[in-house]
C-alpha cells in the first residue's frame, strides 16, 4: 500500500461522475457526492498488488501509521482518501474495499478521532490546504507481514480457516441404528470405511505420489494433461469426450426423471454484487479472477450463483414446493493448490452437474434429502462404483431429529462415518457424501446432499404460503454423482484396483467408446468386415491396420474392448461370429444374438454412435 498523509488547514471533495469508474452496480446517495472538513489529516491511500498477500496486515499497519501521525499533530478529524495515482501496481477494488473498511474499522474503534471516508470507484475533484510545516507531508509504502515479520497469505476464507480450527466429534452410525465413537468401532471387516477414516481424520488432501488412473486415462486415449493451461485443466481426446457426454447424459436423465428443470446460468459474476460478495467471504474456494471494462469478474466454482439470481427473481407459491433447479455446469473453477492436484481427482477446471432444491421447511427438505440420497445411489451403481458413506451435521440440528441421522444409516445399509460440529461455519446443517476410496487408500466426495440454512436469506428467495405471507424456503445442493471428472477418475481407479488383484478390467459396455471391434483374419476378408461393421447398430470399429491378427487382439485388449469379433474364411462362409468376450469365455455366436446381449448391457443407458473413424487405420494416435 503507498499512504501519503497531509496536515490540512482544509480539505474538500465532490463526485465529478454519478457512474462508477469500478462497478455500475454501485450507487451513492446524495450525502456521498460530496464532503468537506476543517482542520484535518488526509490520508491518499491506495492499495496495490501485494496487499492482497495479507489484507487484515495492510490495514493494521496503515491504521497504526495514520494515528502516530494524528497524534503527533493533535489532529481529531481523519478523511481517507482513495487515490489510485500513487501506483501503477494497484490491487484489485475488492482488495482495495477491503482494506479502507478494515483502516476505518480500527481507527473508529479508539474513539479518539472522526473518520471520514471519500467514495471509492468514483472521479472525484478535491481542494486542499496544506499547512506547510516539516511534519505536514509523509509517504509511506507497507508491505504485508505476519507475526514474524515474513509475507503473509490470506486467500483463505474465513470459513476455511474456522474448518481448521474446528474440534468435531468423529463418529459411526450402523444400519441397525448403532451408534458408537469412531475409534471404539472395529474397521477390519471394512478396508475402504477404514481408509476414509484414516483420510478424514489427517486431513491432508496432498498428493505424494501419482494416482494409479493417470497412466489408464492416457493409455485409453481419454484425458491428458494440457501443458498450455493453468495447472488442473485438462484435454480430452474424442474417445473421452463421449466417454463424459455419455455420464453427462445418464445423470442428466436421472435429475430429469426425478422432477428437476434444466437451467443455463454464466461462467462468471461480478465481484462486487453485495450478494455475491458476502457469499464469497464464506464460501470455501479459491477463485479465479477476470478484468473486464475495469471491473473484477469472478469464474463461477459451482452453478450455485446463476441458479440463486434466478431464484430470487422466481414467482413461487407453497403448491410448487419443493422446485427444483438442474445445471451441468461444464466448466467450474476452483484455484486448488497445486499439491492437492493429480490426475482427474482434484482439478481446477471440472464438469459439475448441480441441482438446487427449494423446500418449503426443514421437514421437507429432510424427506428431500433421503430422496436424493437414493437418487445419488442408484446414480453410483449405475456407474458400477464402490462407495462409503460420511454425513457432517450441526449438532442443534442433529439433536432436533436424532432419527432423520438414523435413518440415513439406514438407507446406507452399511456402516457410516458421521461428524458432528458444535458449531456452523458454512452454509449447511447436514451433509452427506458418498466417497470413493481409490487405489492410493486416499477418499473423495462424488455425489453429495446438503442442507443449506442460509442463502435464501442471503439472496432474498422467498415463496408465498398457504396464508398469503411470504416465507423463506429452505435451500438444498445435491450433485447425484459428484464432478463428473471425478467419476471417470473413480471407475478408472477400480478397474486399476481389479488389475492388482490380476482380475481383467473393463468400462460397463454403456460407456466403452468402442463396443464391438472386427478384427479381419487377412485382407481379403476386409470388405466383408465392413458390411459387417454396418450390421452391427453400437459403436462398432474395423482393424484394417497392417499387422498380425495377433497384436491386433492384444491391441484390443489394452484398450478394454468389450466384444471383439475376429473374421476368417469361416466365419464368412458360416455367417457365425467367434466372438472374444472381455472378462469371459470365446464364444461362437450369430449377429443377432450378439447384438441382442449388447442390448440388453445398455438398456436404460444413454447412447451415441461413434464419433472417431470407424477404420483404425485412419485415426491419429493422440498418446504416443
Amino acid at each position: 500500500m503507498r499512504i501519503l498523509l497531509i496536515h490540512a488547514d482544509k480539505f474538500s471533495y465532490h463526485v465529478t461522475e454519478k457512474t462508477s469508474a469500478v462497478s455500475k452496480l454501485a450507487e451513492l446517495d446524495e450525502s456521498q457526492m460530496q464532503g468537506e472538513c476543517g482542520e484535518s489529516l488526509v490520508a491518499f491511500m491506495a492499495s496495490e498488488k501485494t496487499d492482497e498477500k495479507g489484507i487484515e496486515s495492510v490495514a493494521s499497519q496503515a491504521a497504526a501509521t495514520i494515528t502516530d501521525q494524528a497524534k503527533q499533530l493533535s489532529v481529531k478529524t481523519v478523511m481517507l482518501y482513495p487515490y489510485a495515482h500513487l501506483s501503477s501496481e494497484l490491487s484489485s477494488p475488492r482488495v482495495a474495499t477491503k482494506v479502507l473498511a478494515k483502516v476505518r474499522e480500527l481507527m473508529s474503534a479508539s474513539g479518539d478521532y472522526e473518520v471520514l471516508e471519500a467514495p471509492f470507484g468514483f472521479y472525484k475533484g478535491f481542494d486542499i490546504a496544506c499547512k506547510g510545516h516539516p511534519l505536514s507531508e509523509l509517504a509511506k509504502t507497507i508491505a504485508p507481514t505476519d507475526e514474524k515479520g515474513a509475507p503473509e497469505d490470506e486467500h483463505a476464507s474465513e470459513a476455511i480457516k474456522a474448518e481448521a480450527e474446528l474440534k468435531s466429534d468423529w463418529r459411526i452410525y450402523t444400519p441397525d441404528g448403532g451408534d458408537v465413537e469412531a475409534c471404539d468401532f472395529d474397521l477390519s471387516a471394512s478396508h475402504a470405511l477404514k481408509c476414509m477414516c484414516e483420510y478424514e481424520f489427517e486431513g491432508s488432501r496432498a498428493v505424494t505420489e501419482p494416482p494409479a488412473h493417470i497412466e489408464l486415462m492416457k493409455r485409453l486415449e481419454l484425458v491428458d494433461y494440457e501443458p498450455a493451461s493453468d495447472s488442473g485443466n485438462m484435454r480430452w481426446y474424442p474417445q473421452g469426450q463421449l466417454v463424459k457426454w455419455l455420464c453427462e447424459e445418464h445423470v442428466s436423465a436421472l435429475t430429469n426423471e426425478y422432477g428437476a428443470m434444466r437451467v443455463e446460468t454464466p461462467i462468471m459474476y461480478d465481484y462486487q454484487h453485495p450478494n455475491l460478495k458476502s457469499y464469497l467471504n464464506r464460501f470455501p474456494a479459491r477463485q479465479y479472477v477476470v478484468i473486464s471494462d475495469q471491473k473484477e469478474f469472478f469464474l463461477r466454482f459451482a452453478a450455485c450463483f446463476g441458479q440463486y439470481m434466478m431464484q430470487h427473481d422466481m414467482q413461487l407459491s407453497h403448491r410448487m414446493l419443493p422446485c427444483r433447479l438442474f445445471e451441468v455446469s461444464h466448466y467450474s473453477f476452483r484455484r486448488e493448490q497445486s499439491g492437492e492436484l493429480a490426475g482427474l481427482r482434484r482439478l481446477r477446471t471440472f464438469t459439475m452437474p448441480d441441482l438446487h432444491t427449494l423446500t418449503k421447511d426443514l421437514v421437507q427438505a429432510r424427506e428431500e434429502f433421503l430422496r436424493q440420497m437414493e437418487l445419488s445411489t442408484r446414480c453410483l451403481d449405475d456407474f458400477g462404483l464402490n462407495y462409503e458413506v460420511a454425513v457432517r451435521f450441526v449438532r442443534d440440528f442433529l439433536d432436533e431429529d436424532p432419527e432423520f441421522g438414523r435413518s440415513i444409516a439406514k438407507q446406507a445399509d452399511k456402516p457410516m462415518l458421521v461428524e458432528i460440529w458444535d458449531q456452523r461455519f458454512f452454509y449447511f446443517v447436514a451433509k452427506l457424501e458418498f466417497n470413493f476410496v481409490d487405489a492410493q487408500g486416499k477418499a473423495f466426495c462424488l455425489s453429495t446432499v446438503q442442507i443449506d440454512v442460509e442463502n435464501t436469506e442471503r439472496f432474498d428467495i422467498d415463496y408465498v404460503d398457504e396464508d398469503g405471507q411470504k416465507k423463506r424456503p429452505v435451500l438444498m445442493h445435491t450433485s447425484v454423482s459428484g464432478a463428473i471428472d471425478r467419476v471417470i477418475c473413480a471407475i478408472l481407479e477400480q478397474q486399476a484396483m481389479k488389475i492388482e488383484k490380476k482380475e481383467v478390467p473393463m468400462l460397463p459396455v454403456w460407456l466403452a467408446p468402442t463396443q464391438v471391434r472386427v478384427i479381419p483374419v487377412a485382407e481379403r476378408h476386409n470388405e466383408f468386415c465392413e458390411a459387417l461393421v454396418k450390421k452391427i447398430p453400437f459403436r462398432t470399429d474395423f482393424d484394417d491396420r497392417e499387422m498380425s491378427v495377433g497384436k491386433k487382439i492384444r491391441d484390443a485388449g489394452r484398450h478394454w474392448i468389450p466384444f471383439t469379433c475376429v473374421v476368417g474364411d469361416n466365419e464368412m462362409e458360416s455367417g457365425k461370429l467367434t466372438v472374444r468376450v472381455r472378462g469371459g469365455e470365446q464364444e461362437e455366436m450369430s449377429i443377432e444374438a450378439l447384438n441382442a446381449i449388447i442390448e440388453e448391457k445398455i438398456a436404460g443407458k444413454p447412447y451415441k454412435p461413434l464419433n472417431v473413424s470407424a477404420r483404425l487405420s485412419e485415426r491419429p494416435i493422440f498418446v504416443g
